[in-house]
């Protein structure tokens, strides 16, 4: 029987997929490589292997000397340099591709999240949604980039967590999606650095904002703070946090 060629939807749906995972589980018997397989009708052997193409032009796993499968690198290469050069759309796009694999709507299959957009109309609802969808996104995959644990705490309750921009998603369009500018933090570290009272060097060492140690008499500060400055933030699986954007958020939002 001839090779039926993928089509771009499935290409995108896979590379999807393929942030979604740890490089050990691109194998055909993980659960959401079967789901995938089922719905775009291929095997899962056939999926693994393409997420396993994205893994060969990965830079991450290049740099790493893990090569992946190079076989498919003319079909996944189109699509991993359109998320390089347009992150935002084309993550958008490969959920609603998926949704409506799923015969739901967009706006369906993420009602949790799009509570409060029912009554905008028109291009306003459409870029709301669009950034709702593209920031749960973002979660999932900096989720699975620190093992869904805490850096400071390594709390690991999923529903206690936040993926904390390091660069604000207001501040650089380009690099709103990419797992180098997230970190996973619990809800206080995670408004404490968005807020500017702690951050990181490039050495991924927590510091601690002045105007937190001015309150070392409070009783707080022994306990959530004190032991914090310099002690090294979890490592995580794959991306770590990219240096210039640590700089950028020591220089223009911790308060030092």
């Amino acid at each position: 029987m001839a090779k039926i060629n993928w089509t771009k939807d499935e290409l995108i749906l896979a590379f999807n997929l393929y942030w979604q995972l740890d490089f050990g589980k691109m194998h055909s018997r993980t659960p959401e490589i079967i789901r995938l397989a089922n719905i775009i009708g291929r095997t899962p052997d056939a999926v693994a292997i393409r997420l396993t193409n994205f893994a060969h032009v990965d830079p991450y796993h290049q740099e790493r000397g893990v090569k992946g499968m190079s076989g498919g690198r003319n079909q996944v290469e189109p699509i991993w340099n359109e998320f390089i050069n347009n992150k935002e759309a084309l993550i958008f796009e490969s959920e609603k591709i998926l949704a409506e694999k799923e015969n739901e709507t967009i706006e369906q299959k993420f009602a949790d999240i799009l509570t409060g957009t029912e009554n905008l109309k028109g291009e306003t609802k459409i870029r709301e949604v669009r950034t709702r969808v593209n920031q749960n996104f973002f979660r999932k995959i900096v989720m699975v980039n620190y093992s869904s644990k805490c850096a400071i705490t390594g709390i690991n309750i999923p529903d206690l967590l936040f993926a904390s921009h390091i660069i604000p998603w207001s501040k650089n369009k380009n690099e709103r999606l990419n797992p180098e500018n997230g970190i996973c933090f619990s809800a206080l570290y995670d408004r404490a650095f968005d807020k500017g009272y702690i951050s990181a060097n490039d050495k991924f060492e927590v510091l601690i904002s002045l105007l937190i140690k001015k309150k070392k008499k409070e009783n707080y500060y022994e306990k959530y703070f004190a032991h914090l400055t310099n002690s090294p933030l979890h490592i995580p699986k794959k991306y770590l946090p990219k240096k210039e954007f640590l700089e950028f958020h020591f220089d223009t939002i911790f308060k030092r």
